[in-house]
């Protein structure tokens, strides 16, 4: 909370706060060094990406600090809204999560006997996708996929905080500024908030493939907020005698989620080689262990940039 007076503000502030990352990957624009690698990887076949909002209405939501005692509004500089997250407990029922559940028509996840979908290890190191089964041969006929549909119900549970940036005057008529802080329940795990809509994939062959595809599927969320009525008379409350602010809001959860079928496949891709990083280097080891072994194939493996330029092929 800080006040006008003649002092001039002291900033405690970093000047460079932020920073870039290498990931020692370059390329300096000739394709010399540019050659043909196979890798292995999942191969996106179709995905869907949906926008989702909901709303939700605070009455009476307290806010800290207090402002004292005959503390007056008299401008909302900002609002912020973010959603809470806390490190040091994965599992807090006040983490804003979203859990979207999807049932699936015109195919069928696979299951293990005894009614639960089999799952399999994602790019996230999760068991995040399932496999899908359907009769596609009539589309395998034709050369085309064969079209599914689902319902998505999704379960947001968890707190957002709400900041809001004030000009107010004391109970002197001196003008001040703070922020106003909020952590604000959106719902619970027993009531969650529930948004549904629903999607077409396109799913390939079953037949001719040495996997069967998996559905994964993720989302995000963030949030935005207004007071109520847009009015600070009517929707800020101050205790004239503590100072106590409680502040009426309508908070809109905005929901991005993507939907994928994906498949393991061998690809060709254009590659510059591994990414080199500079490391620092001790002042006892003289040499140290590679990450990763060498080429193997029959390619030429020129190791320096000059025979790079003065090499068109290999050499027997």
């Amino acid at each position: 909370m800080t006040c006008n007076n003649n002092s001039p503000q002291l900033d405690l502030t970093l000047p460079d706060r932020c920073c870039t990352a290498n990931t020692g990957c370059e390329f300096d624009g000739t394709l010399r060094r540019v050659k043909a690698e196979p890798i292995y990887v999942q191969k996106v076949y179709d995905a869907a990406l949906f926008n989702l909002q909901g709303l939700r209405t605070i009455a009476g939501q307290e806010f800290k600090p207090d402002l004292g005692k005959g503390a007056r509004i008299i401008r909302v500089l900002d609002i912020r809204c973010k959603k809470f997250f806390n490190p040091s407990d994965i599992n807090d029922e006040r983490n804003l999560i979203v859990r979207p559940t999807t049932t699936i028509s015109g195919a069928e996840f696979v299951e293990d006997g005894k009614g639960n979908p089999v799952t399999v290890i994602g790019p996230d190191g999760t068991a995040s996708e399932k496999i899908l089964y359907a009769d596609t041969r009539d589309c395998d006929e034709e050369g085309k996929g064969t079209p599914i549909f689902g319902t998505q119900n999704i379960e947001i549970t968890g707190n957002v905080v709400v900041e809001i940036d004030v000009l107010f005057t004391d109970d002197c008529d001196k003008k001040c500024r703070a922020t106003l802080s909020a952590n604000v329940p959106i719902a619970r795990p027993n009531t969650p908030l529930l948004l549904t809509n629903f999607f077409e994939l396109c799913m390939p062959s079953v037949f001719n493939t040495a996997f069967l595809p998996r559905f994964t599927e993720f989302c995000n969320i963030n949030c935005e907020t207004r007071l109520a009525t847009n009015s600070i008379m009517r929707d800020i409350i101050i205790d004239p005698e503590t100072g106590e602010v409680k502040v009426n809001l309508i908070i809109a959860l905005c929901v991005t989620c993507e939907k994928k079928i994906v498949v393991p496949v061998q690809l060709c891709v254009l590659s510059t080689g591994f990414p080199v990083l500079s490391a620092e280097t001790a002042p006892i080891c003289s040499t140290f262990p590679q990450l990763f072994p060498d080429q193997i194939d029959s390619k030429c493996p020129c190791r320096c940039a000059e025979e790079a330029e003065a090499t068109e092929k290999c050499e027997e």
